[in-house]
């Protein structure tokens, strides 16, 4: 049974997350009222707008180095609320000069965030000797959501104001958190001279690490172009246009709901299969929608398969990394950021040249080579390593 301070640190790592997905959604949102308050035009805002993956690459891949050393729980600590100063100045900032420092300090710190709170769910969840981590990350939609909705309610007082606000409730949580999160010592439960060095093989994690990526070239695909889809492809109207990517949302926190069940029932390797199959029937969905109704549901077919990717990923990871450094996840974690910028970069250079339908086939693809990855999810186990440890006091 959980002890007190499993359920401390599970709690923690819940209002981590949410606080990730408050932020992070708070500042994604805004991105149109941004644009037109400093006069972007499309090229410039897309340059703007892959500052954050490339250095949330940079600060996760630094995450893991100093995680090794000092645990997430400081770099939490120190990172996200770093998170939520980069939204409020994001929301301040006069002018393009000041703005692209910003998003540069908001890309390192949700880097860091990302595969931290990552390296907490997984200390839980080895802790508890059981699949927690999928529950992590439907936390982390709902506050997504109910930062969407914030913003809907306040569209009328003042940007700086509209980002601000949730901030406020993001900074609060993450000092709550601070005090119960993994310590150093709980996450690290062994030690071997490789892992303590961050001398971690890449070869286990290489399966992981290119589903990782080839679901966020999915998941870039989605949330960059399917509004775009809807408008040009199927003919929406303003008022049907957005209910694809709320269909993607909404079958992703569902999947997310029941995924930890799942997985315990039938295995990770079996649901990412699973998960791998679904996405590219949505994606080939489609491809080939013929009409709204069919188009929508099409997108929320990929939410239910690619939904699942993520969460096993960083425990994989976790499974191979008994030490508990944190590297593999880190590792992994940059992957997010990889299939981001490539997605981006892949759908739309394809768009131009070809259309949108045929740019979707290309996440198409890669939702199918999942499913030939998806053994890579159900690591063997280390020699010597602990099913569960107990934290200490």
């Amino acid at each position: 049974m959980p002890s007190t301070r499993d359920r401390q640190a599970r709690t923690a790592t819940y209002v981590v997350y949410a606080v990730q997905g408050l932020s992070f959604a708070t500042l994604l949102i805004q991105v149109a009222n941004l644009q037109a308050r400093h006069g972007l035009d499309e090229g410039t805002l897309t340059v703007l707008l892959l500052i954050v993956p490339v250095f949330a690459g940079v600060g996760s891949v630094a995450a893991g180095a100093f995680a090794a050393r000092f645990g997430s729980r400081l770099l939490l600590r120190v990172a996200q609320p770093a998170v939520a100063a980069a939204v409020v100045l994001t929301g301040l900032a006069p002018g393009v000069p000041l703005l692209v420092p910003v998003l540069l300090l908001f890309g390192v710190a949700v880097g860091a965030v990302d595969a931290g709170m990552n390296m907490q769910g997984v200390a839980v969840e080895r802790r508890y000797g059981t699949q927690v981590l999928n529950g992590f990350h439907c936390v982390w939609s709902v506050f997504g959501m109910a930062a969407a909705i914030w913003a809907s309610f306040a569209a009328e007082l003042p940007l700086p104001l509209v980002m601000a606000i949730p901030m406020v409730f993001a900074v609060a949580g993450s000092l709550y958190a601070g005090r119960d999160l993994c310590t150093t010592e709980e996450e690290q439960v062994e030690s071997t001279a490789a892992t303590a060095a961050g001398r971690f093989p890449w070869r286990p994690i290489v399966p992981l690490c290119l589903a990782m990526a080839f679901l966020y070239v999915g998941d870039a695909a989605v949330s960059n172009f399917n509004t775009v889809f809807m408008k040009d492809v199927l003919e929406a109207s303003p008022r049907v246009v957005p209910l694809a990517y709320v269909a993607y949302q909404a079958t992703t926190l569902a999947v997310r709901l029941g995924g930890d069940l799942a997985v315990r029932r039938y295995g990770a390797a079996a649901i990412v299969r699973i998960g791998g199959v679904l996405a590219t029937l949505g994606f080939l969905g489609i491809v080939l929608a013929p009409n709204q109704p069919l188009g929508i549901v099409a997108f929320g077919l990929t939410g239910v398969g690619l939904a699942v990717v993520a969460p096993q990923s960083f425990s994989a990871a976790g499974r191979l990394d008994p030490a508990g450094t944190g590297v593999a996840i880190a590792r992994v974690n940059l992957f997010n950021y990889v299939g981001f910028i490539v997605g981006a970069a892949l759908v739309g250079g394809i768009a131009d040249v070809a259309d949108m339908r045929v740019a979707f086939a290309a996440p198409l693809v890669l939702a199918a080579v999942i499913i030939v990855l998806a053994p890579g999810f159900q690591p063997k186990p280390i020699a010597g390593a602990p099913s569960r440890q107990g934290f200490t006091a």
